[in-house]
């Protein structure tokens, strides 16, 4: 498989340069996916999708297009060339595009060490489907659960190659397994939903079909009962289903991209504190067996760990090679892409610090305010940090769970939020994106 993506993508530079790109770079996608979904202990939905995708940008001076197709034809591949070469000569020029400098290109890489693809076989529809039923009958089983809003399992494989006529030439395979439930608790009005999911690219790592779908009924049936909160200033506990968000905001916030358009409230704090003293944020992309792991970016560039923030103070921004180059800095290797538009900037694997606290030693902490599970909607302006999310979640009164919520607002400035949180210790090793309980001081609770 990987043979033939290479030289699809070496065909594509050919046809750049015949058709008189000054440089090209080129990626191809093989992908096989499929999905069952079931529903009341019956099949509801099948699906299977697979083909492969090609995507060519070429460069002409400064100016820059890209095409893509699914057609992997001779004459296809030629026609996208001869079309990209003319649309790039109609582009404004960008003195930030080009390729990288063959001295800076990844070599060497051991894509083996990185376990991105499972060996053993793809699992047949009956398989899947066997699956999902055991997770939804699990979730059925669970006391106070009324009714399934169905299960689903799926299973992905997907080869990607990417070449450049700076010389790189490099690809990988990833597989995925996943499996979820969602259940409903209540009649009526007073109907609660919840869920649970887990994904791995080895089906060997995955937790049971029964385990997953007994979550899903235990967090819907928790839920039953719920109404407002009161309205007031309160400590808010993110629970670790949710706590990513708020890295994530951080993240945005750091990217190339927001901080070339001077569109991110973080764009004047590098070198400065952004989170407690005690806290870093880590990307790793060399962790074995982890969906965001790769030895190279987009761009063929090496990848490589750092500490976006370490012991609390902004160190860098994340960014692709025009991103660098417009700032005045040198890539990070993080340039990400499809088959449709040029590289930008993105990251992979994230950590942050972990506390020392469990979960229920911050719900002690906190004494009185709100522990969210769930998310709804979003408000954030990306210029100031200004924050508010619709939530639910349970009410917390004397450090212990009194009841369920909903239907309430959250809201404050990111760029206090983060200079207030206190972690406990349980992400998830086997996520992406490792970041445990947050609790946060001091926000707006909008409820009753």
């Amino acid at each position: 498989m990987s043979d033939r993506l290479e030289r699809l993508t070496q065909a594509l530079l050919a046809a750049a340069a015949r058709a008189g790109a000054g440089a090209a770079d080129a990626i191809a996608v093989d992908g096989v996916a499929q999905s069952i979904d079931v529903r009341d202990g019956r099949l509801e939905q099948a699906e299977r999708s697979e083909g492969v995708e090609i995507g060519l940008r070429v460069l002409i001076g400064g100016r820059q297009a890209c095409v893509s197709a699914s057609d992997i034809s001779d004459r296809t591949m030629a026609e996208m060339a001869e079309r990209a070469v003319a649309m790039a000569r109609e582009a404004p020029e960008d003195p930030n595009a080009g390729l990288a400098d063959p001295s800076q290109l990844a070599r060497n890489w051991d894509i083996a060490a990185l376990e991105l693809a499972d060996p053993a076989a793809d699992p047949a529809p009956a398989d899947l489907e066997q699956e999902a039923l055991r997770t939804e009958a699990a979730a059925l089983a669970v006391a106070g659960v009324s009714r399934s809003m169905g299960a689903s399992a799926a299973q992905s494989r997907r080869s990607v190659w990417i070449a450049a006529s700076n010389g790189f030439s490099g690809g990988y395979v990833r597989s995925s397994r996943h499996l979820s439930a969602s259940a409903i608790a209540g009649e009526g009005l007073t109907m609660e939903r919840d869920w649970a999911a887990e994904s791995r690219i080895f089906a060997a790592d995955m937790p049971s079909p029964e385990e997953i779908g007994q979550r899903a009924g235990e967090r819907a049936a928790a839920r039953h009962g719920s109404r407002k909160p009161p309205t007031g200033a309160f400590p808010v506990l993110y629970d670790e289903r949710v706590s990513n968000s708020l890295i994530g905001h951080l993240l945005a916030a750091v990217n190339g991209q927001a901080i070339a358009r001077g569109a991110s409230w973080l764009r004047d704090a590098l070198h400065q504190p952004v989170l407690p003293a005690g806290l870093s944020v880590t990307e790793d992309p060399f962790r074995v067996r982890i969906g965001g792991s790769r030895p190279f970016d987009a761009e063929g560039l090496p990848t490589r760990r750092r500490d976006i923030v370490a012991a609390g103070v902004l160190t860098g921004w994340t960014l692709d090679l025009a991103t660098a180059r417009k700032l005045g800095m040198d890539s990070t290797g993080n340039a990400s892409r499809g088959t449709s538009a040029p590289p930008s900037p993105a990251h992979s694997n994230i950590a942050l610090t972990p506390g020392a606290a469990s979960r229920e030693d911050l719900i002690r902490q906190m004494g009185r305010g709100l522990l969210v599970t769930q998310l709804i909607g979003s408000s954030i302006n990306a210029t100031t940090g200004d924050y508010s999310r619709g939530a639910s979640g349970f009410w917390i009164e004397n450090g212990e769970i009194a009841y369920p919520v909903n239907e309430c607002t959250i809201a404050g400035n990111l760029r206090q939020m983060l200079m207030t949180l206190i972690p406990a210790n349980d992400g998830r090793a086997h996520q992406s994106h490792v970041i445990p309980s947050l609790l946060v001081e001091g926000l707006t609770v909008a409820g009753a």
